[in-house]
């Protein structure tokens, strides 16, 4: 097992290389949960009608720049995010399950939850600032704006420009929707992770290895964003806002549903899928190898006496 320390940076850096390859489909599901905001199916205009469609128009219209918009702070986001989840949880599960039964190889489903659901909520706290700023990069397009749309040079000028005229309580704008999100998120990500890897190794007799990973990754990631899908959409309605618009996370959801119908919260629903996929399997499947490495190195650099505590 690595240190808290080594599974932050194992879990970042895997974060970072699977944020790489899916960020453009991050960029579609952004427009399009914001497609149509607060209007209702007949006054609503689809400029982005699926996956496929919003990549193709974004690159033709604004080039890969287009797509990767926002990609600074997605990696700043992913490792603090990803970092604290795959960092804190196992410490928190072996901890929490050694006091309730006295042995921290017990796995506990409600144990796990719990301690997946903290973890991703310390993460999504610390990184919420970074994740509002990619958010309003990723809206903005000159050619097929949705939402509303804000003039930022850079993540940099982003962050400067919402400090100067919201202060601090601007760059935590739509905190608690993200907090909720990754809680839900992250209660079943980990958990059903080793629950698919546990089972498929029971009655697959799969072994250790990549393809083991890939399976239980992908089963991780379906559930992941069935449950996670909502407040996704709350939360970046709430960080796209400029003033007012919504009072508050429930405000949101309630408008966004009396408007839109129910379905409006699981707009972008495929692109989030197209994303967290294979963000999630190379997530895990990363982290797998980069914890690896963590240990090999902790190996060779650490004092026998703090390698006796982990």
């Amino acid at each position: 097992m690595s240190t808290t320390t080594g599974a932050f940076i194992a879990g970042g850096i895997a974060a970072c290389g699977a944020v790489t390859v899916t960020h453009s489909f991050e960029t579609v599901k952004i427009r399009l949960q914001l497609q149509g905001e607060l209007q209702s199916k007949k006054e609503a205009v689809r400029l982005y009608k699926g996956v496929l469609h919003g990549v193709g128009v974004i690159f033709r219209n604004e080039g890969a720049k287009g797509l990767l918009r926002g990609l600074s702070c997605a990696y700043i986001y992913q490792m603090t995010l990803n970092g604290c989840r795959l960092g804190f949880y196992e410490p928190l599960r072996s901890s929490i399950t050694n006091l309730i039964y006295k042995d921290s190889s017990v796995q506990a489903l409600g144990v796990n939850i719990f301690s997946g659901a903290t973890s991703g909520i310390l993460g999504a706290a610390a990184g919420s600032p970074f994740f509002l700023v990619k958010t309003r990069l990723q809206s903005f397009s000159p050619f097929l704006p949705v939402g509303t749309q804000h003039h930022y040079k850079n993540a940099w000028d982003g962050m400067k420009q919402i400090y100067t005229h919201e202060g601090i309580k601007g760059l935590y704008r739509g905190v608690g929707p993200a907090m909720v999100r990754t809680g839900f998120g992250s209660s079943v990500q980990l958990p059903t992770y080793f629950f698919a890897k546990r089972r498929l190794v029971r009655h697959l007799g799969m072994e250790e290895g990549i393809p083991l990973h890939l399976a239980s990754s992908a089963a991780s990631g379906f559930v992941v964003c069935c449950v996670m899908h909502p407040p996704d959409t709350v939360m970046s309605r709430m960080y796209n806002q400029t003033g007012s618009l919504y009072s508050g996370a429930f405000d949101c959801l309630y408008r966004t549903v009396k408007t839109e119908g129910i379905f409006a919260v699981y707009k972008g629903f495929f692109a989030h899928l197209a994303r967290i996929l294979p963000h999630t399997i190379l997530t895990l499947s990363l982290a797998e190898q980069t914890m690896k490495v963590m240990r090999k190195i902790e190996d060779r650099v650490l004092p026998e006496s703090i390698k006796e505590k982990i």
